[in-house]
């Protein structure tokens, strides 16, 4: 039932931000759609296909069994159900970020991570670009942190439909208006705020790691407020990969593999 969940409301997310951005679309895009959409959804089966018969459900059935266990910090202490709740959120999303960080500085960690980092263009579908291994350790990252938090089993799989849909959203080429986006980005990581990680130039890949919320980005010192390229114009991806021929489905299985490239971008 929480996997139908989880797996309806993220269809009908990613299928809102396809046709918002067919209707209104932030940037030109430099490829066609079903040359790049073909790596994407290829992966996102592959990684679909992975996760249902070895962790699906991992994180919420954990959450599960480690309250009932009583393990965990917030199963330690005696919280009111809602702080329960919002201490579990907050920290889950902190989680990701810090992930996300880590990913970008451990060369191991990059070799995986640099395959979501080639699409040279962004919408909704580099939301569901990762490599396999990458989206496995991403999992089990997650449910070490569940067991050490003890968070709440309801704020688990709140947060993944969060992660999720806030993913599309700001992979998404949608356009919004300035002001709106100012206003959205004081609390929630907007499309533009995103891109900006997405670009060729190292000192902005390395800002803007935040998924869901911005706060993170702000706190810590990693948020860019604009490229230094309109972002219309910004060139996506990575400088060594600028052939699609270079990131097709089998290449990018077998990027982190590769020789060619074992350190962040520069």
């Amino acid at each position: 039932m929480e996997i139908i969940l989880r797996l309806s409301i993220a269809l009908g997310v990613f299928g809102i931000m396809l046709s918002w951005e067919s209707l209104f679309p932030r940037r030109k895009l430099s490829l066609p759609r079903l040359l790049r959409w073909r790596v994407n959804i290829s992966l996102a089966v592959l990684n679909a296909v992975i996760m249902r018969f070895s962790l699906g459900g991992l994180a919420f059935l954990v959450a599960i069994e480690t309250q009932i266990q009583g393990y965990g910090i917030l199963n330690l202490i005696n919280l009111p159900i809602w702080l329960v709740f919002t201490l579990s959120l907050l920290s889950l999303d902190f989680a990701i970020y810090l992930q996300h960080i880590i990913s970008h500085k451990w060369k191991i960690l990059w070799n995986l991570h640099k395959v979501h980092h080639t699409d040279l263009d962004m919408d909704a579908t580099t939301a569901i670009r990762f490599h396999p291994i990458e989206i496995k350790l991403s999992m089990l990252y997650k449910t070490l942190w569940i067991i050490a938090l003890g968070a709440d089993p309801l704020a688990v799989l709140t947060f993944e439909i969060i992660l999720n849909a806030a993913a599309t959203f700001n992979h998404s080429n949608i356009y919004l208006a300035p002001k709106l986006d100012k206003i959205l980005r004081r609390v929630i990581v907007t499309p533009d705020m995103h891109r900006i990680h997405h670009s060729t130039i190292k000192s902005e890949t390395d800002s803007n790691y935040g998924f869901s919320i911005s706060i993170w980005d702000r706190i810590f010192k990693t948020y860019t407020a604009q490229p230094s390229q309109p972002q219309t114009t910004m060139n996506c991806g990575l400088e060594q990969f600028r052939q699609p021929q270079q990131i097709n489905f089998l290449q990018s299985l077998i990027l982190p593999f590769k020789k060619l490239s074992t350190k962040p971008p520069k």
